[in-house]
């Protein structure tokens, strides 16, 4: 709290702005702070207010041995000075007997005699007041059912009576019925009871999230396994780094580890790794750690118990070590407990939960569905190693092993990998001991193996530097070994990543390009500045500039190496087509296509010549990329064609996915999008059957979900996308993976699949990279930007507003992208609007209105100022006119300028629109007539529909303007007469679904 309150106003105003922050030591620490200011005043009432607030902050703060102490406080306050107390202040401090009764059950150091004397309190403040004892037995139950002892008597007295207004609420009274049942071992009538908080017609503070988390295992017992996933998924949100919902946080740890998601339950440990330090309550302790066990016991027992788990703070830990030390103090909690209450209660529920067994297999609970394999280090797995579908045979003797690697390197096969992995372990070794064979080789020709074979992984994985690094070492290790050929491949090689290197370097350079991707969501059909149009020339330039040196250079080094073996000179001849086939690509200039027919052929012929199948094979490939690339995609099929039926008869056999990739994206150009499914499905077979890394098929499941969006199947694309995304991540492609885990983010919500794109994006987000800010920020902002849009979807305002806000804020820094901070700054200020907080919106969308003028985004700012005013009136009537019609103006201008640069939008016009909208804000306000000149005007520019339009917003106008007129002007004649002339015409054209609209406000208008 910046300076304390100098008087009673400001601290009710503090205490508001206190209310409003999440629950947690900041809002309990500044509660502390107001009633140490309270007490500075002569105001008791203020004092009270201030109690009140840090009773509550102590409550769901988990703090329950501070929050009786606070209580006393109050109650001695009321039976000193009850006047004090109004009818709002009585009925609050009685309620909150249910929360010392509470807090001192989740208190073992607190005897039971105690926990019985305060019942008998309240019973007799509540007799004394003339109150009903409906609460009371309520909380006599409650006891019951924590000790574990006379709770069908104790649950009978308080279910037979009637609620009063003190009772629990509807949400929580349920929740407690349904957890009686649930005792009894009666799972249907348990769900029975929960539906109405299950299905969200019943809630507050804690429910639906408390009743769901208890919910989820019922509902698998009973084999309602979707609804189980749907509840987790949104349940879980509801409870998540919340310290007061640690046992709920247990039930999903809980719920993970008995449907085969470990791997997500570890994820969710450490997402709530603040609950082992931050918990004061120790049945809420004990319920979470017990849910943390049944997790890492799970994990234990398959084997992974040396993965590393979030845990207490201090050091780091495993998931064997974590698990040790949580049953010990676990253990030690449930005796405490059973030792107070003289039962064994917790200690048996304890053991019930650790002693079941998995209740289903496998239930996909997420979009990025991983298993522990995934999430071990990767230190874990050396990187030499890739995980192969099908193990290849090594040879055990290590001259034959060098001859096998170097043989299978050269063909290019894929079983090369396994090889050079054995070897790297084997020559790492202090005891390598190198053969001494004139076949094999010296030592530092197979260190220069190593290092090239190193270098072409690091190039696979876009690492360019590094791999020109490495090739670069290899070279001087092969010229040290006196194979100048190798050398020359090597250093060919180094020539290439360094191209490609300044290819990226120069793409990532061309800031309005990557910029403005991040709010393409939003909008489409924006303008770049020209300034962006001429840094993209630049930069393509800059690309073809670096591709044409190396080449140039390619060719000096061929030309200039002597006695290279035909294995040798194909390969320089394969890296010159190369880099001749990325200039083209990067540059799609009709004058660099003959240059890579041109060396394309050279290769085709030198190969063919002398018999080496997999060159062949590339230059047939790099011919037919050529023809895409040149726009002739009839001529790119009848060579892929062809190339596909070599490869089938003659080989290589590995290169058959690749090339069915390449015709599967080749059809999708042409719009077969059937075909292209086919050939790329066929592919993702294939590749099955050769290592991991021989094929990408994290490219070949992204084409495929583009093909099955085409044919219609979205869901699937979805599976396809996510597929593509964890390939990506597993091979280190992390940005990759992140843009298509974005795009699969942002398909799930388009879906309706809130919940979905929700859980998917926080398990993104949690990535250590992307919480260490070793992401770009653009890209992580876009993640950000899709999540919020999924919690506003999903009905979480306040979540979508905070997220909304903070990403306006950070986006006000990009000086290189205001078009997209004008966006997300419109959106912002919606979000604060439909809140109610107009002040607020006013800020941010003068905050869009200033980078709009830099960055002109006409459909979308003229869509949220409408629906600003719109709000506005709405809310606040004619208290808001005013402002709505400031909001309308600014909108105005924005039709005006977006009219002058001859912009065409993708929706309906903004002049029409807008004379809609202030019809709609002028009815809202009350004033009829000027809503109704409106409604003429926003008709006369739309125009008669026809038969062919879509005539439902033409329709509405009539709709509303004969409400205005016949409702609130009360001239029911002629606006009966407008909307018969008008379902008439919709009628006759077509349009029976618009006609009804009318129709049905023309019955009522008649009738009335």
């Amino acid at each position: 709290m910046p300076t304390a309150p100098q008087n009673t106003d400001e601290l009710y105003q503090a205490l508001q702005e206190n209310d409003r922050r999440p629950y947690g030591r900041t809002r309990t620490v500044t509660a502390e702070e107001l009633v140490d200011a309270a007490e500075q005043f002569d105001e008791p009432r203020a004092l009270v207010h201030a109690l009140l607030e840090l009773q509550e902050a102590y409550t769901y703060g988990s703090e329950p041995r501070k929050s009786p102490v606070v209580f006393a406080r109050l109650l001695n306050l009321f039976d000193e000075q009850p006047d004090v107390f109004d009818d709002r202040l009585r009925h609050l401090l009685f309620w909150r007997f249910k929360w010392v009764g509470h807090a001192l059950r989740q208190l073992p150091e607190v005897p039971l005699t105690g926990l019985r004397q305060w019942l008998t309190e309240m019973r007799d403040r509540y007799e004394k007041a003339d109150l009903g004892l409906q609460p009371y037995y309520g909380q006599a139950y409650q006891l019951a059912a924590h000790l574990g002892e006379g709770a069908t008597s104790a649950y009978e007295l308080w279910a037979s009576r009637t609620r009063t207004q003190l009772s629990d609420c509807e949400a929580c009274e349920i929740c407690e019925r349904a957890l009686y049942h649930l005792m009894e071992g009666d799972d249907e009538r348990a769900l029975s009871v929960w539906e109405p908080v299950l299905a969200g017609k019943e809630s507050c503070q804690e429910e639906p999230a408390r009743s769901v988390s208890y919910a989820l295992l019922p509902l698998l017992r009973t084999g309602r396994t979707d609804r189980a996933r749907e509840l987790h998924l949104a349940g879980y949100r509801g409870c998540r780094r919340n310290p007061s919902m640690s046992q709920e946080v247990g039930r999903h740890l809980e719920f993970c580890a008995l449907t085969g998601n470990e791997a997500r339950g570890l994820e969710l440990l450490a997402e709530n790794r603040i609950m082992f330090d931050e918990v004061d309550s120790p049945l809420d302790q004990l319920g979470f750690l017990t849910g943390a066990e049944v997790l890492l016991q799970r994990v234990e027992s398959l084997d992974h118990g040396e993965l590393p788990a979030a845990g207490y703070a201090g050091r780091t830990w495993t998931v064997a070590d974590l698990r040790a030390e949580v049953r010990r103090r676990a253990d030690d909690l449930a005796a405490r407990f059973d030792t107070r209450n003289g039962t064994t209660a917790h200690a048996d529920r304890r053991r019930a939960r650790l002693d079941r067994a998995p209740l289903v297999d496998t239930l996909e609970l997420t979009l990025r569905a991983r298993a522990l394999d995934d999430v071990a280090p990767a230190a874990a797995v050396p990187a030499s190693a890739p995980i192969s579908r099908t193990a290849a045979a090594v040879p055990d003797a290590l001259p034959e092993l060098i001859i096998r690697a170097r043989a299978l390197d050269e063909q290019g096969h894929p079983d090369a990998q396994a090889c050079w992995a054995r070897l790297r372990t084997l020559v790492a070794a202090r005891d390598y001991t190198h053969p001494d064979d004139p076949v094999v080789g010296p030592l530092v020709r197979l260190r220069a193996d190593l290092l090239a074979e190193e270098a072409s992984r690091a190039g696979d994985k876009d690492e360019f530097t590094d791999a020109a690094e490495l090739h670069e070492e290899a070279a001087a290790l092969y010229d040290d070994a006196g194979e100048a050929g190798q050398a020359a491949v090597a250093r060919a090689c180094a020539l290439l990543a360094l191209a490609e290197k300044a290819v990226a370097d120069a793409s990532a350079g061309n800031a309005g390009e990557g910029a403005d991707a991040l709010a393409e969501n939003a909008t489409q059909g924006t303008e770049a500045p020209a300034e962006n149009a001429a840094q993209g020339i630049e930069a393509a330039d800059a690309k073809v500039a670096a591709l044409t040196a190396a080449h140039a250079s390619m060719v000096r080094l061929h030309e200039e190496t002597p006695d290279l073996t035909p294995s040798q000179e194909a390969r320089l001849l394969r890296l010159r087509a190369t880099a001749l086939g990325l200039r083209l690509q990067t540059s799609r200039s009709e004058e660099h296509a003959a240059p890579v027919q041109a060396e394309v052929d050279k290769l085709l012929a030198f190969a063919t010549e002398h018999d080496i199948a997999v060159q062949v094979s590339g230059a047939l490939l790099l011919r037919t990329s050529t023809h895409a690339l040149s726009g002739d995609l009839p001529t790119a099929v009848t060579e892929i064609d062809a190339l596909l039926g070599r490869l089938r008869s003659e080989g290589p056999a590995w290169h058959l996915p690749r090339t069915l990739g390449l015709r599967g994206r080749l059809q999708l150009a042409l719009h077969d999008a059937q075909a292209a499914q086919a050939d790329l499905a066929e592919a993702l077979r294939l590749a099955a059957e050769w290592p991991a890394d021989a094929v990408d098929t994290a490219r070949l499941h992204g084409d495929l979900a583009e093909a099955v969006m085409h044919l219609g199947r979205p869901d699937e694309a979805l599976r396809h996308l996510t597929r593509s995304a964890e390939l990506e991540l597993r091979h280190g492609s992390r940005t990759d993976a992140y843009c298509t885990y974005s795009n699969a983010a942002q398909l799930s919500l388009d879906l309706g699949r809130v919940e979905d794109c929700i859980a998917l994006l926080d398990s993104l987000l949690a990535e250590p990279d992307v919480a260490a800010g070793d992401v770009d920020d653009r890209l992580v902002a876009q993640l950000r930007l899709t999540r919020a849009r999924a919690l506003h979807a999903g009905e979480d305002l306040k979540a979508a507003t905070a997220e909304f806000v903070a990403l306006a804020a950070e986006s006000a820094g990009w000086d290189d992208d205001p078009g997209s901070h004008a966006m997300i700054a419109a959106e912002t200020a919606v979000l604060l609007g439909e809140s109610g907080e107009f002040d607020r919106a006013r800020e941010a969308a003068d905050q869009a209105l200033a980078a709009h003028a830099r960055a002109p985004r006409y459909e979308h700012l003229s869509n949220s100022l409408r629906e600003l005013a719109r709000l506005q009136a709405q809310q606040q009537g004619r208290a808001g006119l005013d402002s709505a019609r400031a909001f309308l103006t600014d909108a105005g201008r924005i039709a005006d300028e977006a009219r002058t640069a001859e912009y065409e939008t993708h929706g309906r016009s903004l002049d029409t629109a807008l004379a809609y909208e202030h019809g709609r804000v002028a009815a809202y306000a009350g004033e009829y007539e000027e809503a109704l000149i409106a409604l003429d005007k926003a008709l006369a520019l739309l125009g008669d529909p026809n038969r062919d339009d879509d005539a439902g917003e033409w329709a509405e106008c009539i709709r509303l303007a004969g409400a205005v007129e016949g409702l609130y002007l009360e001239r029911p004649a002629p606006a009966l007469t407008r909307l018969e002339a008008a379902t008439a015409q919709l009628t006759a054209l077509g349009h029976r679904e618009e006609a009804e609209a009318l129709t049905s406000l023309a019955t009522r208008l008649r009738d009335e």
